[in-house]
Parts: C-alpha cells; structure tokens; sequence
C-alpha cells in the first residue's frame, strides 16, 4: 500500500498539525486560484497567483522545489502542508527546523529531497515558516515566488517584512 502523497515530503512528516487532523486542513482552493491535477504521473501547466497579486515566478531549481517539484510554490488540494512560502535558507532557519523535528539538512533520496544548505530557495510549509517567525528564526522570503495560498496562514505584512531579492549568489546566507 502507497503512503499517502504528504509522507512523501519531509516537512509534513513531524507536523502533528497535519497528521493528527488532515481533514481540517482547507481542501478547496481559494477563490481565483487554478490547482494543479495529476493526470499519468505528470501536472498539467497551472496559473497561480503570487502573494503580491501577480503572476507566481519560479522559487528555485537547484534544488527542484515545490511539492510538485516543479521549481514553483504551487498548491493543490494533495498539498496537506501548504508548501507556499518561497523562502531562503539560512542556517539559523534551518538550525531551527531541525530543532523542532523539521529536518531540512539529511538527504532523503528515497523522497527525492536532497537536503538543504544556507543560500538554497525552497518552498516551506507556511506554518512551519510562521513557526519560526514566533521563534524569531524565520528565513527571507521571495514574495513574487510565493503563492498567494500563503495568505490563508500568514500575513503579507508579516512576509514583508521579511522580503528579499535573491543575490546572483546567495552562498554567503548565514
């Protein structure tokens, strides 16, 4: 038997949140927003809509972000987590991450998650990005890369005030 769709990415799996209640995560998509489908293994071509109102830009490919791995915060309806924050990883962000049972650094090959490092933009759970923000750990956030889904769980004052432009090369994050 198949696990369900949100074992497959490691930001859900310590989210007692999610796997205690995932029907009370909402399951229908905001007004105005196109959700991705499965059809054969692969998604048709969504339009979704970023924080700011405009059209949602690419988050990262290097590594391939998003739950649909398709280099972009998207969301569906599969997307228990809302990974919708498109955000860069700092190390204290992701020392945090692993201090609350969220482990963004190990690879897991067998989901397709290469671990991260400081200067990597990955699309996070929203409430795992608020999470930190409480902690006063959160990472800089790409608004234009993140989805308009993001809203339902934080703030776009609060993602403003967090808001970078990504350096050509953000390896000196820390």
């Amino acid at each position: 038997m198949r696990p369900p769709v949100f074992w497959a990415h490691p930001v859900d799996v310590h989210d007692a949140r999610l796997l205690a209640h995932p029907g009370s995560m909402p399951r229908r998509p905001a007004a105005g927003i196109t959700t991705p489908r499965r059809r054969s293994g692969q998604n048709r071509p969504v339009t979704e809509r970023n924080v700011l109102g405009g059209d949602l830009a690419e988050c990262g490919t290097d590594p391939m972000t998003g739950f649909y791995r398709t280099g972009t915060c998207t969301s569906g309806e599969e997307d228990l987590g809302s990974h919708t924050v498109c955000a860069v990883m700092t190390a204290d962000f992701l020392a945090h991450q692993q201090e609350v049972g969220n482990d963004l650094v190990t690879p897991r090959p067998e989901w397709g998650f290469p671990g991260l490092r400081p200067g990597d933009r990955w699309c996070v759970v929203a409430a795992r990005w608020l999470q930190a923000h409480l902690a006063g750990r959160a990472a800089p956030v790409v608004l234009a890369a993140s989805s308009v889904r993001a809203l339902e769980v934080v703030p776009l004052a609060l993602l403003r005030q967090y808001a970078v432009d990504v350096p050509d090369d953000p390896g000196g994050l820390s």
